[in-house]
């Protein structure tokens, strides 16, 4: 057994690698900038319950004694723990590395794309877990369903026959990974330019040893030409040659139901990204031999990814959603998933980085003014800042202006609070507001305060 220090623990993907070793029988101890500020206390709630050590991230805690020192590329060299592990010479690897050797030991599934991996991923390991394939799910996001009678969490360990992973391509540690059998959702614009991503999925679905599967509406995954056997496709918008085609798609507040290859199925969660969601997780079983049918009775109790539209509550006919949407796809399919269900959208986006929001602006503009219309309010935060060095050269009022000007309704809002009152005091019976935004864990406590304000405002 080995002693593992995590430097940054309290992110999502540090966080289930961690409870992992842990579980391995490792001693594990960590740090986090987000623990100290007294902020993301219930990861780290979780992590001590499972008898992680954790410690101010002050350079204190590091000792020769740790055998691996882990770091996420979120982690700057300046923080007191790196610069401390470096002077004493310790092995340092980076989450990504720590994560491939864990795939490596294993029957590997590693799920790729820039919208809707996470749940994808979660899916899988319902299903396996539901039809007692014993699987272990690494995921990037918590599971809203308890297995083996523990809490919601981003780590499934019910065995070691098959282990799922999300692999992320927003650092280029995707290269890292080479599984058995591979899911690629979509290719959009996100952390990096297409440029720069198109090689990334191409390789990592070359490197897959037995079979991949592909969405066969997405116009960047077609690009890639793959000439390999054993592709299973799938499709929502009537593609005869996908394998797995959904149609007949109707919305509603309960649920979805539509035809898959011609046979009547529900899914209960909303959005019609849900659907392609379950299509790749279905192809993905399919795979391991395990039917249509199958995965979509396992799918039925899927409670689905916590922050990926994720109900609130409802309080005088108000929906409040919490979302995890960050990218303009992952916006748009937000946006739209309510349009159909609700009177009004009331989407308020806060940024989760200058970096990003620089290299999204153009296509985040374009993608609002085709998504917004008179049914939508678009109401911006200032863009979220976590510390370190940053070019603070963008604003939200970078976005927000040109579409006032394309007269859409749109406002900049300087603080939660402002954001709070604006939209409890406008929403009517019938509308829905959705909070969107990455990496700030108390987004989830702003739509939790609009639920509670609208619950006080109607008494």
């Amino acid at each position: 057994m080995a002693t593992f220090f995590f430097c940054g623990i309290g992110g999502i993907g540090m966080s289930s690698i961690a409870l992992y070793l842990k579980k391995k029988g490792h001693t594990v101890l960590g740090s986090d900038r987000s623990f100290d500020q007294q902020k993301n206390l219930d990861t780290k709630i979780r992590l001590e319950q499972a008898g992680i050590i954790l410690f101010p991230q002050d350079g204190t805690s590091i000792s020769p004694y740790i055998n691996t020192f882990v770091v996420s590329s979120a982690v700057e060299d300046s923080i007191p723990d790196v610069k401390r592990a470096k002077e004493l010479g310790l092995s340092i690897k980076l989450r990504a590395q720590v994560l491939a050797e864990i795939l490596s030991e294993h029957f590997g599934i590693a799920v790729a794309g820039t919208s809707g991996k996470t749940t994808v991923t979660a899916m899988i390991g319902h299903i396996l877990y539901t039809l007692k394939k014993h699987p272990l799910m690494i995921n990037g996001g918590i599971s809203e369903n308890s297995y083996n009678g523990e809490a919601p969490s981003n780590l499934l360990m019910d065995g070691d026959d098959i282990c799922i992973i999300e692999a992320d391509e927003s650092d280029g540690s995707i290269e890292r990974y080479t599984p058995d059998l591979a899911v690629l959702t979509n290719i959009t614009l996100d952390h990096k330019t297409l440029k720069e991503t198109r090689p990334l999925f191409k390789e990592f679905l070359i490197r897959t040893r037995k079979a991949v599967v592909m969405n066969m509406d997405d116009p960047e995954s077609k690009k890639l030409k793959l000439d390999r056997p054993n592709i299973i496709t799938f499709s929502t918008k009537g593609n005869k040659e996908a394998t797995l085609s959904a149609t007949n798609i109707k919305e509603t507040i309960d649920g979805l139901s539509f035809n898959l290859n011609g046979e009547p199925e529900f899914l209960p969660m909303i959005g019609r990204h849900n659907i392609e969601n379950a299509l790749a997780a279905i192809g993905l079983c399919m795979h391991l031999n395990i039917s249509i049918k199958e995965s979509m009775k396992a799918l039925q109790s899927f409670l689905g990814t916590r922050r990926r539209m994720t109900q609130i509550g409802v309080v005088n006919d108000i929906y409040v959603f919490d979302d995890y949407a960050h990218n303009p796809a992952k916006i748009q399919a937000a946006i739209s998933a309510l349009k159909p269900l609700t009177k009004r959208v009331f989407a308020i986006y806060q940024p989760h980085g200058f970096g990003p929001l620089r290299l999204m602006k153009d296509e985040l503009i374009k993608t609002l003014q085709h998504t917004l219309d008179e049914q939508t309010e678009w109401i911006m935060l200032p863009v979220f800042y976590a510390g370190g060095t940053v070019n603070k050269d963008i604003s939200s009022a970078d976005i927000v202006t040109p579409l006032q000007q394309k007269g859409k309704r749109a406002v900049v809002l300087n603080t939660k609070e402002e954001a709070l009152k604006y939209v409890t005091t406008r929403a009517c019976p019938g509308d829905s507001i959705l909070v969107m935004g990455a990496r700030d864990n108390s987004l989830t406590d702003f739509a939790k305060q609009i639920f509670n304000a609208l619950g006080e405002n109607h008494e």
